[in-house]
């Protein structure tokens, strides 16, 4: 008759239940960080990893088959020694945007330690680049003019090598880099939008804008096809490759006008 009333109770009360503690904001107000995995991950008290949103800083590991194996880009050292500076066993607050985690399951949020804003201040020493990924951009503006910012000043990364010509691109795979380069024809598929830097997007370097950014663009006035073509541009993020080497770009302020065509 206990288990009836029980079953009963749950049923009736279900919609008022809480949610999953990993979803609710109050649960990580004020939590523990067990350990600095690198310069955008930790691990909390609760054994749950969290990937800062906005940012992206260079890889500590490498996937080699189903495992990963210690082998840090450049950059990688500092930009984790700079995040165990701000979070290593502190407690810390974390911020939620649209998307609470992702594919792996890791929590993504903006990490307090009290007044201090660490995805913003990773950006700002030049140890972390922008990489927005909608709807998660409630700070990408923010995030634009740190960067600039920090770009400017060559802090961090933006000291540590200079922009590549878009040719280059493939000698840097998985490597944070900033590309420059003129857009010289574009094409748009069901998918995507690709902006080309030379004639054959497969043998050179390509800027792909997913079906699912689009409104970033439209928002700010832009048709990513007729706007950046014949245009020097500059992206900066993570180089990877596909049919050749190419970085993605969710929003306008991930692609910096350089020149514009006569």
């Amino acid at each position: 008759m206990k288990r009836v009333i029980i079953l009963c109770l749950t049923i009736f009360y279900g919609c008022s239940l809480p949610p999953k503690t990993e979803y609710r904001a109050s649960s990580y107000a004020n939590i523990q960080v067990a350990d600095v995995i690198d310069g955008d991950t930790i691990r909390l008290a609760n054994g749950k990893l969290l990937r800062y949103i906005g940012i992206d800083t260079p890889e500590s590991r490498i996937k080699k088959g189903s495992s990963f194996i210690y082998n840090p880009q450049p950059g990688a050292v500092e930009a984790t020694k700079f995040n165990k500076s701000l979070v290593s066993g502190k407690k810390i607050r974390i911020e939620f945007d649209v998307q609470k985690t992702d594919k792996y399951g890791r929590l993504l949020g903006y990490c307090y330690v009290g007044d201090t804003f660490v995805n913003a201040r990773l950006i700002k020493e030049g140890y972390a680049v922008l990489l927005t990924y909608p709807p998660n951009v409630k700070y990408t503006d923010l995030f634009v003019k740190l960067q600039k910012e920090a770009r400017e000043a060559r802090r961090g990364l933006w000291g540590a090598y200079a922009v590549i010509e878009h040719t280059q691109a493939d000698r840097y795979i998985n490597q944070v880099r900033t590309v420059r380069g003129k857009i010289l024809n574009t094409h748009r598929t069901k998918k995507c939008t690709l902006l080309n830097f030379s004639n054959n997007s497969k043998e050179d370097f390509t800027i792909v804008i997913f079906a699912n950014s689009y409104r970033f663009f439209e928002n700010a006035g832009i048709d990513p096809v007729t706007f950046y073509k014949g245009k020097t541009v500059e992206i900066s993020g993570r180089i990877r490759s596909y049919n050749g080497p190419e970085i993605i770009a969710n929003t306008p302020q991930d692609i910096e006008v350089i020149e514009t065509a006569p």
